[in-house]
Order: structure tokens, then sequence, then C-alpha cells
């Protein structure tokens, strides 16, 4: 078959978006790394432009490391910490912090070039201009972040946090849509989103509250709280359940009752995406929602089995970043699957 031109020029933006969601996703894990390595309040200088340019001498090592020994983090937790063991937590954040850029300069660049030479689909430059934005708000938001940090409490806000990780979550996701919609082409004039459509949507947004819901474990490191599966300690109802004053502020701030909260909503997803699953399988759309509903529960189950994992072995390094890929696999399983039930695909 030969291919029309705007199909080549669709494959092109593709690979693109493709090649920016994978280093993207790489940055969720750096991301991860970071915060499980104490490192994020290692640079307390946020330079857009100067910044990536790392120390290169013995004097300008000194000099960073002089102004870190000024801050609460090494004040209160790192003091007597050696120059070497300042140049480990600091490259970790380095490194995200210079990964952040380079998705901006993968972005743009292309981007640009994609819209002089009208490579771009009609329609689809709105959506690629919004997820630029968002990707400078993005880098805006992580200095918010760190900031919280840098003053007489030596960690960051978990709801600042929270957003950070949560907004990296949304432009991942929309960047996904994207893909898939560049992808499919454009829709059939007789296809109409099947029945389980809002479902689909639905539970992305469940998936999507459930990363927030990890973000705040992640921002109090109620992770430690309770090393133990099926119970929480003896029992499986803890005590100080929203024992708090005001009760309802326990599920933000309150360490057993965010941890509780969490299992909870992993227990609902659980059993959701399952029945989902089956009723997909069983959509009439033939071999791609079988293999969309395969998909979901494989990302179910190994995100399932990372997490649990992560809370008996008193969360690991390796196991924790890798169940924070994790989400992300399982959201784009989902939003695999709700894309195909909202294009109403004809059976293969």
């Amino acid at each position: 078959m030969v291919l029309t031109q705007q199909t080549h020029y669709d494959r092109q933006v593709a690979g693109w978006l493709i090649l920016c969601a994978a280093v993207i996703f790489g940055m969720i894990l750096l991301g991860g790394v970071t915060r499980l390595t104490n490192s994020g309040l290692s640079m307390v200088e946020w330079r857009p432009i100067m910044g990536i340019i790392p120390p290169l001498t013995d004097v300008a090592w000194q000099e960073v490391f002089d102004k870190y020994r000024q801050s609460p983090e090494y004040l209160k937790i790192n003091r007597g910490m050696s120059l070497d063991a300042f140049k480990t937590i600091f490259m970790f954040e380095y490194l995200h912090r210079v990964l952040g850029r380079l998705i901006g300069i993968l972005f743009f660049f292309p981007l640009v070039f994609f819209a002089l030479t009208g490579r771009v689909r009609a329609g689809l430059m709105p959506r690629l201009w919004l997820l630029f934005v968002l990707g400078g708000c993005q880098g805006l938001l992580g200095w918010y972040m760190v900031k919280s940090g840098l003053v007489d409490n030596p960690h960051v806000s978990q709801y600042r946090l929270t957003a950070h990780l949560g907004l990296a979550f949304v432009i991942y996701a929309l960047m996904f849509w994207v893909i898939l919609d560049v992808l499919a082409g454009r829709r059939p004039a007789a296809g109409q989103p099947h029945a389980l459509a809002p479902w689909g949507a639905v539970l992305a947004m469940l998936v999507f509250l459930m990363i927030l819901s990890g973000g705040l474990v992640a921002g109090t490191k109620a992770g430690f709280a309770y090393s133990t599966w099926p119970l929480m300690g003896t029992s499986f109802l803890p005590p100080g359940l929203y024992s708090g004053e005001p009760a309802w502020l326990d599920a933000f701030e309150d360490i057993t009752t965010i941890q509780f909260n969490h299992r909870i909503f992993a227990y609902l997803l659980f059993v959701l995406i399952h029945l989902f699953a089956w009723h997909l399988w069983r959509s009439g759309l033939g071999a791609r929602a079988r293999l969309a509903a395969g998909l979901l529960l494989a990302a179910l189950w190994l995100q399932v089995t990372l997490g649990i994992s992560t809370l008996l072995l008193h969360v690991p390094i390796s196991l924790a970043a890798a169940h924070q890929g994790g989400a992300v696999v399982l959201l784009s399983a989902t939003l695999y699957a709700a894309h195909l039930l909202r294009r109403g695909a004809p059976a293969a």
C-alpha cells in the first residue's frame, strides 16, 4: 500500500513524540531515585540557563558545597558530610535538572520544524503547544517544591511534591494520548465510541488519583510506617486512623492514614481493573481489545507485586523507583484501552 504524504508525516511526528515520552518516563524514574537518595535539596540555587554547567574544578566544587553547608538540610541532618558524599547527592539532582532541560530541547526544536514545514496534522498544534507550556510550568513547580525544603524544615512539602509528580504524569498522559491519536489517524466517519468508553475514562482518572496518593506516601515517607502486609502491624485497621483534629487533614498529613488510604485505593483498583479487563475482552472489538485487556492485567499485577515487595523490604531504592515506573506502565495500559474504546474501532 502506498502511504499518503500526511501518513508519512504522522509517523515522523509520532516517532518524535514517542522519543519525548520515553525521556519523560526516564525523568520520572530519575526523579524517584533523586527523592529516595535524599538528593533533591543538594542544589540550593535555581539557574535555568547557567545551571547546565556542573562544577568542573575543585574550587568550583568547594564553592557549591559551601553554599549547601548553609542550608537547613546540612545543618540539621547532614552536618559533617564530606565533599565526596556531597558530590554523589549533587549529581543525582544535577542530572535530574539537566534531563528536564533536555526534554525541553527535544520537544521545542522539532516542534518548530514540524510546524514550519506543515507536517503536523490539522488541529494538533494547540495540543502540542499546550504540552510545551505545561513542561515550562513543570520546571517552575519543581523549583517551587525544592524551595519548601530550603527553609527551617529541611523536607519538601508533600503537597508540592505531589503536585510536581502529578503534573509530570499529566504531561506524560497527554503526550501518550496524542501519540495514540497520531498513530491511529483520523477517526472513520462511521466510528462511534464504545459503550465502555466512559468507564475507560473513569478508570484512567482513578489510576491518576492513585498516583497522587502515592505522591503523598512519598512526600511524608509513609511507606516506612508499616512494613507488613496484608495487615498494618497486627491489624487491618491500624490504631490512630483519622484521629487528628480536624480528622480529614489526616488523609494528607498523618502517615498511618496516608498509607492506609493508599492500600485501600490499591484494593479498589485491583477489583475494578479486573472487571474492566473482563468486559474489554468481551467488548467485540477484536484482537486489539484482547491485547489491551492483557496488557492492562499484566501492568496491574506487575505494579501490585512491586508495591507489596517495596513495602515488605522497607522501601529499597531500586524497588521503590521501579514501583514509580510501574505506575507509568499501568497508566499507559489504561490510556491505551480507553483510547481504543473512545475510537470505537471495528473488530480486527
